[in-house]
């Protein structure tokens, strides 16, 4: 992100967002999975929606190339998996380490748009440090 966009925020909703700002990762998670209980919604993208009924079958049964990773649990080895969000993302040490808390209270995406036999090779990667990740 070079340039960060400017948004405006309401005044009716200044304060809220204020102490929103100053939660940690793993506060801004529970938060969210607290919300998405209490009014029966979900923070996660909307899944696209299934081609047209004239679309091409052979497109549906086409196999996928192109994965996203997302880390189900961490395991007992929580400094393995920090070391493999580091090499896989190139995060620094305080960014994987946020992302891997984060994973230990709801699944986080670790990396986006992976070719197939990179996604295999990172999921290789995560099982050897015990963690469970999911290719979606």
């Amino acid at each position: 992100m070079a340039e960060e966009e400017k948004i405006e925020v309401p005044a009716k909703f200044k304060d809220l967002v204020e102490k929103i700002e100053g939660l940690s990762v793993l506060d801004l998670a529970e938060l969210v999975k607290v919300l998405e209980k209490k009014f029966g919604v979900s923070a996660q993208a909307p899944v696209m929606a299934m081609p047209a009924a004239g679309a091409a079958p052979a497109a549906a049964a086409e196999e996928k190339s192109v994965y996203n990773i997302e880390l189900k649990s961490v395991g007992e080895k929580k400094i393995e998996v920090i070391k493999a969000v580091r090499d896989v993302t190139e995060k620094g040490l305080k960014e994987a380490k946020d992302l891997v808390e984060a994973a230990m209270l709801a699944p986080q995406m670790v990396k986006e748009n992976v070719k197939k036999e990179e996604a295999q090779e990172i999921k290789k990667k995560f099982e050897a440090a015990g963690a469970q990740v999911e290719l979606k």
